[in-house]
Formats: structure tokens, C-alpha cells, sequence
């Protein structure tokens, strides 16, 4: 059956469709929306998973989370998105209500292909502000119109924002979303993360807490052993990498 779809604002921000979802967490609702940046005109498809009747609702619990598929989907270790998407889903259903808005802007916004550029810098030694300067891109290039739009839509009073950035919370306050409150949403480091996460309490003013090297070590030993053999063998083979590919 076709639905037709909903416009928010118009060119800007449709609502497509909708289903229930299953999940480890619960049943959410599946909600998609179709964006057109009315600068660039570039088309994306966002996704609000909402739990519970948020309709009209104040205080209600959101996380505003951008997409991350190198730890969603391929599990990296070097941040804690996907920990904090889960975190985020959890904490919803539990408390009965709530929404998580997934925003398709990977890398902070400045896409797959310089996340790889800036993770490639990262190895050499820069931290991921550093990493995105030396690309002549910003610290942080998203952008959180989708969600007001989202918001609105279900006609959320206000939200309990689970972020532990403050820039966030000004960013959807700059477009009228009103935050009743911040909750955070800290996950432990590992050793691979733990000098991301510092990065960002340290120079982007995350409220995350302390840890300490030795903290961020224990029981991933083991998680290197995988990527260490598969260099040593593509060392072995004498694979080359191809100049100026991406």
C-alpha cells in the first residue's frame, strides 16, 4: 500500500514511511525521512527509532546520533558510538518513551572517505581535531536541522537531551529546539579509544569523565592479535598500496 509522504518543510524535510522494529532493546517505530540540503541539494534518508507515544510529549528522553559505520556495522574500537547507540536505546526503553534520531552525516559530517584521510593522519600521530585541520576541514561539520525537523513532526514540547556535548545542546537550541535537561551517556574506554575520547574532553569541551592509560587497557589485549596477523601476512605477500587510490 502506498503511503504518501509528509512534508515538513517544504523542499526540506519529508517524513517517508514508517514500521515496527524489533530490537534487542525492545519494539521501537521506525520512522524515515527524506532530506534535501536546500544548499547543495544533495538527498539523504534519516530515521527517527522511536519507543513508546512521544506525540506532544515534553521531557522527553533523545538521543541525537550521527551515523558512525566504522564502529556500527564494522566494529571498530577507535570511538564509542556504537556503545553509545546502544547505551542511548537501552536507557529509552526502559524508561517507556523516548526517541533515538539517527542522522546520516558519518565522520562528524565530513563523510566516509576523509575519515579515512583523518584516521590515516591520526595514525601518524595527530589527534582528530589536528587531523581534520591538516584536511582544511572544520572539528565538527554537523549540522542538526533534520532533527528539529524530526522533532516537530512528532510535536515533541522538549527533550531530554542524552549527549555529553555541549555544543549539541546549543546547536538544537539555535533552531528552537527546546532541551529540558542533559543526561549523560559515558562509556568506558578501550585502548584503542581512549586517546579519541580524551581528545574530545580535552579541545571539543565533552563532559566525559578522566581515564587514566592503564584504565583504558585491560581485557583487550587479545583485540589487536586479528589486525597484527592480517598486517603481517599482507607484509608477507608483498601487497603494495596503489598511489592515489581512495
Amino acid at each position: 500500500m502506498h503511503v504518501p509522504p509528509r512534508v515538513i518543510r517544504p523542499h526540506d524535510t519529508v517524513w517517508m514511511a514508517a514500521a515496527d522494529l524489533p530490537t534487542a532493546h525492545g519494539a521501537f517505530e521506525a520512522n524515515v525521512f527524506h532530506h534535501v540540503d536546500p544548499a547543495s541539494g544533495s538527498v539523504k534518508e534519516h530515521v527517527a527509532l522511536v519507543f513508546g507515544d512521544i506525540r506532544g510529549r515534553a521531557k522527553v528522553p533523545v538521543r541525537v546520533h550521527s551515523e558512525c559505520i566504522t564502529s556500527e556495522v564494522f566494529g571498530s574500537l577507535k570511538c564509542d558510538c556504537k556503545q553509545q547507540f546502544d547505551a542511548a536505546m537501552a536507557e529509552i526503553a526502559q524508561r517507556g518513551f523516548g526517541a533515538v534520531l539517527y542522522l546520516r552525516q558519518e565522520g562528524r559530517g565530513i563523510g566516509l572517505a576523509n575519515k579515512m584521510r583523518a584516521y590515516e593522519l591520526q595514525a601518524m600521530g595527530h589527534d582528530t581535531v589536528d587531523a581534520n585541520r591538516l584536511l582544511g576541514l572544520p572539528d565538527d561539520a554537523r549540522e542538526y536541522g533534520v532533527a528539529r525537523d524530526m522533532l516537530a513532526h512528532f510535536g515533541v514540547a522538549s527533550v531530554v537531551l542524552l549527549t555529553n556535548n555541549p555544543e549539541k545542546i546549543r546547536g538544537l537550541e539555535a533552531l528552537g529546539v527546546v532541551v529540558a535537561s542533559r543526561e549523560p551517556v559515558h562509556i568506558a574506554p578501550n585502548k584503542f579509544s581512549r586517546g579519541y575520547l580524551e581528545t574530545k574532553r580535552l579541545r571539543m569541551a565533552h563532559q566525559l569523565p578522566h581515564h587514566p592509560a592503564n584504565e583504558a587497557t585491560a581485557g583487550l589485549e587479545g583485540a589487536e592479535r586479528p589486525a597484527r596477523a592480517a598486517r603481517a601476512g599482507l607484509a608477507r605477500g608483498h601487497v603494495k598500496r596503489l598511489a592515489g587510490a581512495e
